[in-house]
């Protein structure tokens, strides 16, 4: 798994001057039970995010973490999420309301970071993940997760054939 997404990177990183070829997002999620507290951070290609959204990759209708932020640029977000995305904790859905977001890169391959953090008071012992983002727009999409529990780390990739998976700790 490790090895599939070091070779990822580097196909993208030798690929720069082209349209992000790989259809990639990236999911990073982290629990301390000390903390208590579920963070679920989203890295999404911002042209992949405006073709679903707006149906126009290069779209500046949403102007996402730009002064001229659309008022319906969060709720339109939180929409598609609704359909394609999700984090059970202990066999509970957890209602995402988005902490902040922050854009990276350039061109077109800005990222838009969508950052979460949802109050986890009981320990937890399952989390299942669906990520089945632009999974819908493009066959080829692959959704890497990495989930960090108390210091244990896991990996996985999903994608239209395989969009959930479940951990137990």
């Amino acid at each position: 798994m490790l090895r599939l997404f070091l070779c990822s990177i580097v196909m993208a990183t030798s690929m720069s001057m082209v349209a992000h070829p790989l259809r990639l997002s990236l999911c990073e999620i982290e629990y301390t039970s000390g903390k208590q507290l579920l963070t679920i951070n989203l890295k999404l290609f911002l042209t992949d995010v405006n073709e679903a959204l707006v149906f126009d990759p290069y779209s500046k209708e949403l102007a996402f973490c730009q002064p001229n932020e659309s008022s319906k640029a969060n709720q339109l977000l939180l929409d598609y999420l609704e359909q394609f995305f999700y984090v059970k904790a202990n066999k509970e859905v957890v209602n995402l309301k988005i902490k902040h977001k922050k854009l990276s890169g350039e061109g077109d391959n800005t990222a838009l970071w969508v950052y979460f953090e949802i109050t986890q008071s009981t320990p937890l012992k399952t989390l299942e993940v669906k990520n089945a983002v632009f999974t819908d727009l493009f066959f080829d999409q692959n959704n890497i997760i990495y989930v960090h529990v108390n210091g244990e780390s896991k990996s996985m990739m999903l994608n239209k054939k395989t969009p959930v998976h479940q951990l137990k700790f």
